[in-house]
């Protein structure tokens, strides 16, 4: 059987399955005497087993099908499910999810679970489970031992560096179990080596270390003339590493590894020479359980396996999506010309060229949306086993999970929320027994929530814990040289509740495994603000907080309503107008220093375009009556005071480029079909 063939499946399936074994052991924990769920859950578990077994993953089969057996058992009533058993199966899914996710980035699968097969096995015989904290230890006793071996190559790179005096160092780097950003924190240290020597090997390698594809320890050959213990201090210098171990590369050790496996090493020296041609694997290729990952391992370049149809490279969209704005410039330039020139037949071409350049747009700007419930379903899960962590009872609800996203924004958007959560559960909601004292329900509740909003969407993380205690962030913000006494008496909330984004800051008393309210949102922010977004926070003391990320749709192509201004032409996205309308001058208020209109029983604030970028008139305007576009941000509403309606049309949203960056309340610009420019006003930025 030619693996490959089928790989593509069954990575997409083994997601599925885990998924539904995920959402209905949460349903299980809810109601433990359902047998009905548990024979959903081994109905998954049997089908990924079979699968895996077909596909010569050994390993995920072996660890399903234990995972399977307690299943049966408790399906068979010879067993009861507990917290304890669950917490088990819970583990073994996460495995069995790290595995799939292994082989879908070109790895064999492999990971060592013998302690978790162990519990299982307990289980399935009757016995308690072993508790967590010596799963723990022993863990952590293994994970201290090297795994580097050198070629004779680096073998020889060594011997010369000592030769001319340099230090060769092996250098273990263990990260805190809370580090979300792994591959952030080991850029940082590899920089630090970088700078004081060259790295001669890594374990993991430098691709997987890149993809995040290890636990949360890994090994480094370092050469360099600087003391061990200097290099100790400098990479422990690094936020969220736990441990850093240098200890000396003797010639004598690497020569003793080189030894253990040299026939091995020849072995697979010939087995490698066999598969790096490029000509198709033979079905032989397949034979066995090794060789049957080696087609995956092969296509580095490409992206990671999991699509149902077929794989397109992210960049092949991005220049499809580049020439068709070109042609939706050039349709709006015709549409022009034709109403010029009023041709029958012309004008006849170019509208049904528009209607099937329409449907083209639908689908090349649907190709790349992806539903946030992607990054969503993984949450619950999470937020069952910190509330068992920390002791504390606590209701998560999602709304908005079908919002859609780029897809390049979804893949970066996870550790950021996943960080947020953490935080507003660990130090944001408080306790049973703090809760019932402030006259609060016992359970907390976070609400995760995404919805659009003109050209962006925003993903909300809301508690009703503690809220952010002003007082002691100002506090710490001082102490710690952030803010100054002085500067600190004229910030308003908005500014003291944002720094605790700023690097390194925390609010903690004490630092816990899960995270200290702060640490590591300096990380948060920058992956955000480089996705083209940017977070704010709102929060009060005793009440809650919330958390609100605002990241760009990233669509190109965009309807919006063309305004004037003097002679300057504004485009206002489509998505954010509410209706326009033309208002008397006796019909403006004026209310706290701001001038408003009612619409609709609501107070509006107006927002003179004018004023806010300054547009120079020739002579003062008089007029009575004002052209008003309404718009809003979520529940906010705010309206637009313009010249005059020129009409709706689609353009490309194109960048003001790198010099032209946090332009205040504009997006963008684009070109109009008689070649004009036109800057596009971010709706958001003027709502407050």
């Amino acid at each position: 059987m030619e693996v490959n063939q089928y790989l593509e499946m069954f990575i997409e399936e083994s997601k599925d399955h885990l998924q539904a074994c995920s959402e209905h052991l949460l349903e299980l924990e809810k109601n433990p005497k359902d047998l009905a769920i548990v024979g959903e859950i081994f109905r998954s578990a049997h089908t990924l087993k079979g699968m895996s077994a077909t596909m010569g993953f050994e390993d995920l089969a072996d660890l399903t099908h234990k995972m399977e057996n307690v299943l049966d058992a408790i399906r068979n009533e010879k067993i009861h499910v507990s917290p304890e058993i669950l917490d088990v199966v819970f583990e073994s899914v996460d495995h069995l999810e790290e595995m799939v996710m292994d082989i879908a980035n070109g790895g064999d699968g492999k990971r060592d679970v013998s302690s978790t097969v162990a519990q299982l096995k307990r289980i399935e015989l009757g016995e308690e489970a072993i508790p967590e904290v010596v799963t723990t230890t022993e863990t952590s006793a293994t994970a201290t031992a090297s795994t580097l071996e050198f070629d004779s190559f680096e073998q020889t790179v060594i011997s010369q560096s000592a030769e001319q005096g340099f230090n060769a160092f092996e250098i273990s780097v263990k990260l805190r179990e809370d580090c979300l950003l792994k591959a952030a924190r080991v850029f940082m240290v590899f920089e630090i080596l970088e700078k004081d020597g060259d790295v001669i090997k890594s374990s993991p390698s430098v691709e997987k270390l890149e993809d995040e594809q290890f636990d949360q320890q890994f090994f480094v050959a370092f050469v360099t003339k600087e003391s061990a213990e200097d290099m100790q201090k400098k990479i422990m210098k690094v936020s969220e590493v736990e441990e850093v171990i240098v200890s000396t590369i003797e010639e004598q050790q690497y020569g003793e590894k080189e030894q253990a496996v040299q026939e091995v090493a020849v072995t697979a020296t010939a087995t490698v020479e066999a598969e790096v041609p490029p000509a198709p694997a033979t079905n032989t290729a397949a034979s066995t359980p090794a060789k049957a990952a080696t087609p995956a391992k092969a296509d580095k370049s490409h992206a990671p396996v999991g699509n149902k149809t077929i794989r397109v490279n992210i960049e092949r969209l991005d220049i499809l999506m580049n020439l068709f704005e070109e042609l939706v410039i050039d349709r709006g330039r015709l549409q022009s010309i034709a109403t010029d020139v009023n041709h029958g037949e012309l004008n006849e071409t170019v509208e049904r060229m528009s209607r099937v350049m329409g449907d083209l747009q639908t689908i090349i700007l649907t190709m790349r949306m992806v539903p946030v419930e992607t990054v969503f379903n993984r949450f619950p899960k999470m937020i069952r086993q910190l509330s068992r962590d920390l002791n504390k009872k606590i209701n998560l609800e999602i709304i908005g999970a079908e919002t859609e996203l780029d897809r390049t924004v979804i893949d970066e958007i996870g550790d950021p929320l996943v960080h947020l959560i953490r935080n507003s559960v660990d130090h944001g909601i408080e306790n049973p027994t703090a809760r019932l004292a402030k006259g609060k329900p016992e359970e907390g509740t976070v609400v995760l929530r995404a919805y659009h909003s003109g050209n962006y969407v925003f993903i909300e993380i809301e508690d009703d814990g503690a809220g952010i205690n002003r007082e002691k962030v100002l506090a710490k913000a001082i102490s710690k040289g952030i803010v100054t006494q002085e500067q600190s008496y004229s910030m308003s909330d908005k500014q003291i509740n944002e720094l605790i984004l700023a690097s390194g800051f925390s609010t903690a008393d004490v630092i816990s495994d899960v995270s200290g309210r702060g640490v590591g949102l300096d990380v948060v922010k920058t992956t955000i603000e480089s996705l083209g977004g940017n977070i704010s926070i709102e929060s009060t003391q005793d009440v809650g907080s919330v958390f609100s990320i605002q990241l760009p749709l990233t669509l190109s192509i965009i309807s919006v309503m063309l305004v004037e201004i003097e002679k300057e032409i504004y485009a206002i996205p489509l998505s954010s107008i509410i209706e326009t309308s033309i208002i008397r001058s006796s019909e403006i208020m004026n209310a706290h220093n701001q001038k408003v209109i009612d619409f609709r029983g609501k107070v509006v604030p107006l927002v003179f375009l004018e004023e806010i970028f300054e547009v120079p008139r020739k002579e003062s305007q008089g007029d009575e009556f004002h052209s008003v576009v309404i718009v809003r941000k979520g529940e906010k509403l705010a309206g637009l005071v313009v010249d005059s309606f020129i009409g709706q049309q689609e353009i490309v949203l194109k960048s003001l480029g790198n010099y032209l960056t946090n332009i205040f309340a504009i997006s963008g610009a684009t070109i109009l079909g008689n070649g004009k420019v036109a800057l596009i006003v971010d709706c958001n930025a003027l709502i407050k």
